[in-house]
């Protein structure tokens, strides 16, 4: 009896990672490129959220770091990284 070709055997497995990249790491990446962006663009007075929930206004940008205004005269420094999000003006 003949036997598949080697070729045909891995095409399976060839269609599967295929897919694995598309559904999973290809978002993924995207995400992180899109939230690295967000990170470039925060400016003074742009009103962001924490990845802990907290609201905060942005006083200074630093290289890895940021000042946060949480109320009137409490000021934090926190890692770029862990900004969630900026709220839309």
């Amino acid at each position: 009896m003949n036997e598949p070709s080697p070729f045909l055997q891995f095409l399976p497995l060839v269609f599967l990672f295929v897919v694995f990249y598309f559904l999973i790491l290809r978002p993924q990446q995207k995400k992180q490129k899109d939230h690295a962006e967000m990170l470039a663009k925060l400016d003074k007075n742009d009103e962001v959220i924490t990845s802990g929930g907290v609201h905060a206004t942005v006083v200074t940008v630093g290289e890895k770091t940021l000042t946060l205004r949480i109320a009137d005269g409490v000021k934090i420094e926190i890692e770029k990284s862990s900004i969630l999000t900026v709220k839309k003006k």
